[in-house]
């Protein structure tokens, strides 16, 4: 078994010590065909029973009502409002019709309204969740075993062991995982792991209308938004992207990767998030360098020290 802290890793479950573990799964978030509908948040809190979030109030930045992930938010649906240019409507048809494209240049979620200097708005949507990376920091920075890789290759947090020392909190590059003020103790998306050990989809992926949340081995996920990806571009949406998808970037590849319309910065999300734990082993053995360059200093100073004290008889 072996114990990587960063770069490609094929099956971080095997390596936790699961035999026989199963293709490892995850979440493939098309936010070209979001809605907003939060229908995923609704059907997480109810499945896993998490608490309410507080007071739902508007931030009055968007009509965004739950602000962002959180130990009592393990799903959370953005709303990014962009200002577009819009051209101005086609002339009727000879019939009398309007011909109206079918897509506007802004991408699968463009405006539906503009205004007469020819500036409109667009919608970008995205629900977010915990990245399940293949290199977990928050799971390498825990002291006690509350966070585990399971058997289908996600973290989850074991609360009946969490002790709330939070080591976990920082170390996610995502700023994911987050304690809850009652007892200190964390919490975060488990993919519904009691779900899949029934052979059930997890609720969020069940209850989304649109299929924006897709959940599947992660090799097919992969495979099936690369497709995605060239279908939006034939379609003139050449911001498409891919975002944790490379299991050559700083995390391993994420087990839940997102496709986007604009930069990762416009949805919250780190352009290039690196695993905090890469250096640790590095870090240690400069420490353990320093430590026994003291002792032979320290040690090396008391034998001067008396070779240098005059010897008297007698005493």
């Amino acid at each position: 078994m072996r114990d990587l802290l960063s770069g490609p890793e094929p099956d971080p479950a095997a390596d936790a010590g699961h035999q026989d573990a199963p293709p490892r799964v995850g979440f493939f978030t098309d936010t070209s065909v979001c809605i907003g509908c939060k229908a995923c948040e609704v059907a997480c809190k109810e499945w896993n029973a998490v608490p309410e979030d507080g007071p739902l109030s508007l931030t009055g930045m968007s009509y965004d009502n739950t602000g962002g992930l959180g130990a009592s938010t393990w799903r959370h649906v953005a709303f990014i409002e962009q200002t577009t240019r819009v051209e101005p409507a086609a002339p009727p048809a000879p019939e009398g019709r309007a011909l109206l494209p079918l897509a506007d240049a802004g991408g699968p979620q463009a405006p539906a309204s503009g205004s007469a200097d020819g500036e409109g708005v667009r919608w970008l949507m995205s629900s977010d969740v915990c990245k399940h990376c293949t290199h977990a920091a928050c799971l390498d920075v825990c002291p006690t075993g509350a966070l585990v890789r399971t058997e289908f290759g996600t973290v989850v947090v074991q609360e009946d062991i969490c002790n709330g020392c939070g080591y976990c909190v920082p170390a996610c590059p995502y700023g994911v995982i987050e304690q809850r003020p009652e007892d200190g103790r964390v919490f975060k998306c488990t993919l519904c792991y009691d779900r899949l050990g029934a052979g059930q989809e997890p609720a969020c992926a069940k209850a989304c209308p649109t299929q924006s949340i897709q959940f599947g081995p992660l090799d097919e996920l992969r495979e099936r938004a690369e497709r995605r990806v060239d279908q939006l571009h034939e379609a003139g949406v050449p911001e498409a992207r891919l975002y944790g998808e490379d299991p050559e970037d700083g995390v391993g590849g994420a087990g839940a990767f997102f496709l986007l319309l604009d930069d990762p910065e416009v949805y919250g999300l780190p352009p290039d998030p690196q695993v905090t734990t890469k250096d640790l082993g590095r870090m240690w053995a400069h420490a353990a360098g320093a430590g026994l360059a003291l002792l032979a200093g320290t040690a090396a100073s008391f034998a001067l020290s008396s070779l240098r004290t005059p010897w008297k008889a007698g005493k």
